[in-house]
């Protein structure tokens, strides 16, 4: 190991937080352990827990699981495509938090998009932050992320891909330094840069080829951009053919330019969502698109062309789309969250979007083995061959006048009409205009750089073609470039004095070093929190009542981020955002015990060899049933799910009537349930209940229980009980408590 490279950083502890500031020590010496691209590890037939998956990988070694897995015995199946997880705070020292948060759930594919796009930028950006409109991806940030992943893949088990953009005028420059840096995964189309950021066509081409060549050799994965057509034309459905006329054009040139197979990915995205009748167009396309493509990576995403701020629905078009994934295939599987439709990117939603996937294509593991798509089916077989022949017709018309670059200026993309058809509202760039027009120089006849995966007319001399040759490598000509020997990168640190990390981590200082707690979604200390509220009132007159409701509450810069029309007259429902200035000190909490229970099967082996049985009733004048039936009933996880024998008397019931019952059933227990009242009802009640059992000399035989909403442990036991439930409290926690306790009396 080079001097001049930092020696591995230590393993993260699991009960400690990321420590940004030890990240950043000695970063201009960090470098990368691995490069390229990783797939998972699919398990065939893979057995967890008492089920078969046949669409699975290797399971994480630490992970959180999804909601429902405590009902069999937490386990965390992981589908078998890799997960995506976009992070957009723009602030490293966060992101990487964010980063943590989403490996555990599941993501293993990190795409960061900055504030800025990277497209938007004309230059390489080395060592600058903010005040370029935005954060811009810069080495730094890059390598600090790096860096982070490196041991948040050690913490749980697997590879974790690193991804962003290859694009605008600098894309040869990004491909580089993202090959320096260990970047994994990024997106290059050049015809996105022509249709979406007006660089010029040749131009775009021509860094394309450069760009693609150094991914190749860096095993860098490619993502193409195809799919921002149907999320930019009027009417986004109708463009289904030219989206396989753009993934074929960027095919093609990504294989002519050096890249393998192995390493394109067509980024596909379902053209719709509902209430279009969305999987009778979506599925057609999805087929049409594999059939033609079959031979490279498929990443599915979902549509945001149509996501609004309502959770709920960008959740359900979610869904929809992982089922399309699921009957057809996805190598790769995006994962898009409400954010992109109300510009907040906050992390719990970049967790729940991965879980979405998560729980979807888990729960449709094996789907194709049970249902077929009927190829046969006339609409379906009909469909799809319209779908290719329409693309066919598209690139033949556009090769007939004059090829790609003709078809762009003639406006052929994004036209909203379904080609051949056509409403002339495409994107129309001129092929001597755009960003750096007559930007490209012919090479002289004797052009040589002695550089490493080059392209184009590049005159090395005998011996120096590289390893694809049998010969040394054209960078030993001068000693070594940077993708060769990493020794090599210049490393250059952020420049604006007032705005770079360092600075950003000084402002909230305090609260790392106190542990102060302090409400956050998007960065560290952000002190936002969302508050959901219902007012009967239309949506005009509730967004402007919500804001005052915000105030109220004292939250500062407060603002409506979604709201939803429950009835014209009736109501809304509103989701406020607000900042909330507050830190609270943990030392100051009082944070009581969480009661100790007993596994499923440890409480029903004990009920069920004893054969025990409860009365139960809700004692006095009290006429409160729901809390009691929760407690006992088996469709709330009561006491009947692990086998007790319930006799439920019902409702003010009379002491006396509760022991006889309890000693005619032969009762290891009694559960009286009670409110607390004015007059010590709650009081007279649980002590008459221990009086008249010591009366008639069953004491020592039973459990006496009291609960209630107001009813503590202290109290219950101080007037004879021997425990007290109040909110909160499971069936699981009474029977924990029954099993214990008559295991410490010997019953």
């Amino acid at each position: 190991m080079s001097a001049d490279r930092l020696p591995p950083d230590p393993p993260l502890k699991l009960n400690e937080k990321l420590d940004v500031e030890a990240l950043l020590e000695g970063l201009e010496c960090y470098r990368p352990r691995r490069r390229g691209w990783t797939w998972r590890e699919h398990v065939p037939d893979q057995q967890i827990y008492e089920f078969t998956y046949h669409e699975t990988s290797k399971p994480l070694e630490r992970s959180v699981s999804l909601p429902a897995a405590h009902y069999f015995e937490d386990i965390d199946p992981q589908p078998d495509c890799v997960v995506t997880t976009e992070i957009a705070s723009g602030r490293p020292e966060d992101d990487i938090r964010r980063m943590r948060m989403a490996a555990w759930h599941g993501a293993d594919h990190i795409m960061v998009i900055r504030t800025a796009g990277q497209s938007h930028i004309d230059g390489l950006l080395e060592g600058t932050p903010e005040g370029v409109g935005g954060i811009a991806i810069t080495r730094k940030q890059l390598r600090l992320t790096r860096r982070a992943l490196d041991l948040i893949e050690d913490e749980v088990g697997r590879p974790i891909n690193f991804h962003s953009y290859v694009s605008g005028v600098a894309g040869p420059e990004m491909a580089v330094l993202f090959a320096e840096e260990g970047v994994n995964g990024a997106h290059q189309d050049p015809q996105y840069n022509v249709l979406y950021r007006n660089i010029n066509m040749y131009r775009s081409f021509v860094d394309a080829a450069v760009a693609k060549r150094i991914m190749a050799a860096a095993g860098i994965l490619q993502i193409d951009g195809a799919h921002n057509a149907n999320a930019t034309a009027v009417r986004a459905w109708k463009v289904m053919p030219e989206l396989l006329v753009q993934h074929a054009i960027n095919c093609a040139y990504s294989e002519a330019a050096g890249m393998p197979k192995e390493s394109i990915a067509l980024s596909t995205v379902p053209p719709d969502a509902p209430p279009a009748p969305c999987m009778r167009m979506d599925l057609p396309y999805a087929i049409a698109l594999r059939d033609l493509f079959g031979e490279y990576k498929m990443r599915a995403q979902q549509n945001t062309r149509y996501m609004e701020s309502d959770a709920r629905e960008a959740t359900v078009s979610h869904v929809m789309n992982l089922l399309v994934s699921r009957l057809t295939s996805a190598d790769i599987q995006s994962t898009i969250t409400p954010d992109e439709g109300r510009n907040v990117p906050w992390h719990y939603n970049n967790v729940a979007a991965v879980e979405t996937a998560k729980q979807s294509l888990v729960g449709m593991d094996g789907l194709r083995e049970m249902v077929k798509v009927d190829r046969e089916a006339p609409e379906l077989a009909a469909r799809v061959r319209e779908i290719k022949e329409r693309a066919v017709l598209f690139l033949e018309a556009m090769i007939a006048d004059g090829g790609y670059f003709a078809g762009v200026e003639d406006a052929y993309f994004v036209d909203s009409g379904e080609y051949p058809e056509t409403h002339d509202d495409g994107i129309a760039r001129q092929s001597d205009g755009g960003v750096a027009s007559d930007s490209i120089v012919v090479r002289a006849d004797d052009y040589m750089a002695p550089v490493c995966h080059h392209f184009g007319e590049n005159h090395l001399p005998e011996g120096y073609r590289g390893k694809a040759h049998g010969e040394a490598a054209p960078c030993e000509l001068v000693g070594g470039c940077t993708i060769c020997e990493d020794i090599k990168v210049p490393y250059i640190d952020e420049l604006d004095p007032t705005d770079n990390v360092n600075v950003r981590l000084a402002t909230t200082a305090d609260l790392r070093e106190r542990g102060l707690i302090k409400p956050e979604v998007e960065w560290a200390g952000d002190g936002v929190v969302v508050v959901t509220m219902f007012l009967p009132a239309a949506a005009d007159v509730a967004e402007a009542a919500a804001l005052e409701l915000g105030k109220a509450m004292n939250l500062a810069e407060c603002e409506v981020i979604h709201k939803r029309v429950m009835h014209p007259a009736e109501g809304t429902l509103c989701e406020l955002k607000g900042r909330l200035d507050v830190a609270i000190d943990p030392t100051t909490l009082v944070i009581p015990e969480p009661p100790e229970v007993l596994s499923d099967e440890e409480i029903r082996e004990f009920v069920h060899e004893r054969g025990l049985k409860v009365v139960a009733a809700t004692v006095g004048n009290d006429e409160h049933s729901v809390g009691m039936r929760e407690i006992l009933d088996i469709k709330h996880g009561g006491l009947e799910k692990w086998g007790f024998g319930v006799e439920y008397l019902g409702t003010s019931v009379p002491i006396e009537k509760v022991l006889d019952a309890a000693i005619e059933h032969a009762a290891s227990a009694v559960l009286i349930s009670t409110i607390i009242t004015h007059g010590e009802i709650h009081r007279l009640m649980m002590q008459k209940l221990a009086d008249l059992a010591e009366e008639k000399g069953v004491r020592e035989k039973l459990l006496l229980i009291s609960g209630g909403t107001q009813v503590t442990d202290e109290l219950a036991r101080s007037w004879g009980m021997d425990a007290g439930f109040g909110r909160k409290t499971k069936g699981i926690d009474v029977a924990s408590f029954i099993v214990e306790s008559m295991r410490k009396r010997g019953i």
